[in-house]
């Protein structure tokens, strides 16, 4: 469902945005690593991580981040990718293995700005990303 037409009658305190979820393994974080060049060993090596104190790789952040955007703009469409704003904490690392749920939902409405508060977590419910969105309604 296009979220294009959400509009403000959507935007309440306490509104639900509609959750992505992905299933995160070794091959996707590999992928990831070639698309953006980051061959950093703790996401690409195994026997490198697993002496490192992750004990094994790990997702990019950006990878998560990614999550996070795919999420705001299945919920907000254009208006997301021509002005969102986003501001997050990384709090976990995300793992081979792992179903990663990006989420959100609203804090305030601010005239024509809607402030969401946002999260990726894991299976576990560990919170890995956390902070807020900003996007004109």
């Amino acid at each position: 469902m296009s979220q294009e037409a959400i509009g403000k009658a959507r935007w309440v305190v306490g509104a639900e945005l509609p959750s992505v979820a992905k299933m995160l393994g070794q091959e996707k974080i590999d992928r990831y690593a070639r698309a953006s060049g980051d061959f950093n060993p703790i996401h690409v090596d195994a026997a490198f991580a697993a002496q490192t104190p992750f004990g094994g790789t790990i997702a990019h952040g950006m990878l998560l981040l990614a999550y996070l955007s795919e999420m705001l703009t299945s919920a907000v469409g254009q208006a997301w990718l021509s002005g969102g704003r986003l501001k997050v904490r990384f709090k976990g690392a995300a793992r081979p293995g792992d179903v990663v749920t990006a989420q959100g939902r609203v804090q305030r409405v601010e005239g024509e700005r809607g402030v969401c508060s946002v999260e990726c977590l894991n299976q576990e419910g560990d919170v890995l990303i956390a902070g807020q969105a900003e996007v004109k309604l």
